[in-house]
């Protein structure tokens, strides 16, 4: 019989009523099987003796006698089913950190595999089978395992919390919705869940959203710092070969000017060794004579002093040249230095054009599409269709007053603005004898006279009487140029806050505005001045930029 229950199940001892295991079962006449007490219950309740499971109905109630058969069946059952959860016990989890424990358990506590909210305790699974297996207990509320099973109740009804208001947004138990919340909006816990869930999941996708796009600022960011070292690298091999070829270019120069005073020296004391031997010997020569003389003119023999006077012809000159005549000149080093010097400032200039050349180059690169924004320009303003030239037409239009634009001063802005990065455009001022450019900020002053002036948010060069170039500082910076150019190039680090001016075609850098600091949008300027009676008619042209 044991090894006949060990092939049974729950299921098959379990009343259809009470739906727990069978007490005191009794098989009514149809062949069903009941707990004694629930089909009498059943029938007490009824109009009509009939069988809940397969509706036969009797004439007469039948008289229930306790089936030992399945009495028995039901109570191996039971045995078998205490013995096993006594088994599995032992194989239960003790219970780890984080998880929640069983309230029951003395000693070593197991990990909990359900939750009462009824008894307000957890249970692991030795025992919650009472829970499973008895009427009464069945009938609690289990859920998974939850620690604070206090803070799921209600603190004023001691009852469940099952329910949320939505007009007070919080939780409630039953007893609640019909005394405290009487006229408020409720509905299930687990249909609140399920729209807070939705909620959750938006949120956490706006979430997921926002971490994407810090995760690919991030790849930005490690972009920009890869290509600044990259830029660094190559900034610092180009300097380093720049000025190598300079300390080199120093050296040598330096080598030819002291082999140059060197070689003038040699010369010098050269010439000046060969006049003081030859003056060495004119001297032995003269000291000769000098003796002979000496000696002839102490002689009393008087007939050899008249034949040897004779013969030393004493009355002619010496055999020497005239010395007051011959110099030696002191090496002379004037101009030395300064053609040394002059050599040197040619190398460093054809070094700093090719630097120039490189940079503009490079600059040219974050070139912008620039177009003239007709509501910024002065009223006697004249641009052209496509936003790319202006001049002075002398005559004043009647257009509004708006507040960008320029009510005295000849000027106009660029459509684009620019509040990051880098950028770059170039103006042909060619022909023109006076003209304005630069950038200015968003918010600058735009009416009566204006000061082109950095601390007034205007970065500009200017030009006046063809020749006059000045950088519009404070105080301003005088230019000093060969000759006017023909194409301005502007070049803006806004993060850097620098403002370059470069001469296009002679790839010469004009002037450079460094540590400004911009915190508004920054806008192309542009000022083409007045017509002076047709000597300043041409226009500034933005003009697109060519790269090599």
């Amino acid at each position: 019989m044991a090894a006949v229950s060990n092939l049974l199940t729950e299921d098959q001892f379990l009343c259809s009523i009470c739906l727990d295991v069978f007490t005191d079962p009794v098989t009514t006449p149809c062949g069903h099987n009941f707990c004694k007490n629930c089909i009498t219950e059943h029938w007490n309740t009824s109009y009509r003796c009939q069988c809940p499971m397969c509706k036969e109905v009797f004439a007469t109630r039948p008289d229930m006698k306790v089936n030992t058969f399945i009495s028995e069946m039901v109570s191996q059952f039971r045995q078998s089913a205490q013995q096993k959860a006594s088994s599995s016990s032992s194989e239960q989890q003790e219970s780890k950190p984080g998880e929640v424990p069983c309230d029951v358990c003395t000693g070593t506590k197991l990990k909990a595999l359900k939750s009462c909210l009824v008894c307000l305790a957890s249970y692991c699974e030795t025992h919650l089978e009472p829970h499973l297996t008895m009427s009464g207990l069945k009938r609690h509320q289990l859920m998974d395992p939850v620690e604070n099973l206090e803070g799921r109740m209600c603190t004023k009804h001691d009852k469940p919390l099952e329910l949320f208001c939505k007009t007070d947004q919080t939780c409630v138990c039953m007893l609640c919705t019909v005394l405290d919340h009487k006229m408020h909006e409720f509905v299930p816990l687990e249909e609140e869940c399920e729209g807070k869930k939705v909620e959750l999941k938006k949120t956490e996708a706006e979430i997921q959203e926002m971490i994407q796009k810090r995760r690919l600022k991030i790849q930005e960011v490690k972009r920009i710092v890869k290509l600044s070292e990259e830029d660094a690298d190559r900034e610092k091999a180009e300097g380093v070969q720049v000025f190598t070829d300079l300390k080199e270019s120093v050296e040598r120069k330096l080598k030819e000017l002291i082999n140059t005073i060197e070689e003038k020296q040699r010369t010098t004391k050269k010439q000046a060794e060969d006049s003081i031997k030859e003056l060495e010997q004119e001297i032995s020569e003269l000291m000769k004579r000098s003796t002979e003389v000496e000696k002839l003119s102490l002689s009393e023999d008087h007939l050899h002093l008249l034949q040897s006077f004779q013969s030393l012809n004493i009355h002619l000159p010496p055999p020497t040249k005239d010395w007051t005549k011959v110099s030696v000149p002191p090496a002379s080093h004037e101009g030395t230095m300064v053609r040394a010097m002059s050599q040197l400032e040619e190398k460093i200039g054809e070094k700093m054009k090719k630097l120039v050349e490189v940079e503009l180059k490079r600059v040219q690169k974050f070139a912008v599409d620039v177009t003239l924004d007709l509501d910024t320009a002065h009223p006697k303003l004249i641009l052209s269709a496509d936003g790319k030239q202006v001049h002075d037409g002398d005559v004043r239009k009647n257009l509004p007053n708006n507040p960008e634009r320029f009510s005295y001063s000849l000027s106009v802005l660029g459509k684009q603005s620019f509040s990051s990065g880098r950028f770059y455009f170039e103006v042909q001022v060619k022909g023109k004898t006076k003209w304005d450019v630069g950038v200015t900020r968003e918010l600058s002053k735009r009416k009566g006279n204006i000061t082109l002036s950095p601390e007034d948010g205007f970065w500009t060069i200017w030009l006046r009487n063809g020749n006059e170039c000045l950088a519009l500082e404070d105080p301003s910076v005088v230019l000093s140029l060969q000759s006017g150019p023909q194409k301005v190039g502007v070049f803006v680090d806004y993060d850097e806050g620098l403002v370059s001016f470069y001469d296009v075609e002679a790839a010469a850098l004009i002037y450079s505005f460094t540590g400004c600091s911009f915190k508004e949008k920054l806008f192309p300027y542009f000022g083409p001045c007045n017509n002076h009676g047709g000597k300043n008619s041409a226009p500034l042209i933005i003009s697109p930029v060519k790269l090599n």
